[in-house]
């Protein structure tokens, strides 16, 4: 079982510490991908630029992916960019804009880092179990969200 109030009080742990934003970003990466047992692939991905309508791939946890960049609207993580809320995919094998990262995945979480209405980011979560994501993880998910947006520039 997942102990979110103490992940909660790591993640504080780590923004606040010292260091750049990407390596805290780096260090969140490690810190979920050990410690949630199906959180199999952790990422972020990040704007390009603030006028862009485009993903780039940041600090990341698993098996790599060629998926580097993402226009906005294409993919699970391209959609949750483009309107700006967070999905919840309980089988991607059911979504015809998947694009999939292995073979291996069968939901995702995708969450959006926000400035206002300014996307400037997202928190990509895959796993290899169906339905994997509870309602306590889109909560634990939402609120780093917004505790990551602080630290990016």
């Amino acid at each position: 079982m997942v102990d979110y109030e103490r992940l909660k009080e790591k993640c504080r742990e780590i923004l606040r510490g010292e260091g750049g934003w990407r390596d805290k970003l780096e260090e969140i990466c490690e810190l979920l991908h050990r410690e949630v047992s199906h959180y199999n692939w952790v990422g972020f991905y990040l704007v390009e630029r603030p006028s862009s309508k485009g993903l780039v791939l940041g600090p990341y946890r698993g098996e790599p992916t060629e998926h580097v960049k993402i226009p906005f609207g294409r993919g699970i993580c391209g959609q949750a960019a483009e309107r700006r809320e967070t999905f919840v995919v309980d089988d991607v094998r059911r979504e015809s804009n998947y694009l999939a990262c292995s073979v291996k995945v069968l939901s995702e979480i995708v969450v959006p880092i926000m400035r206002g209405e300014q996307v400037l980011g997202e928190i990509d979560i895959d796993s290899h179990t169906l339905s994997a994501f509870s309602g306590q993880d889109r909560e634990f998910l939402e609120w780093l969200s917004g505790e990551v947006e602080r630290v990016l520039p």
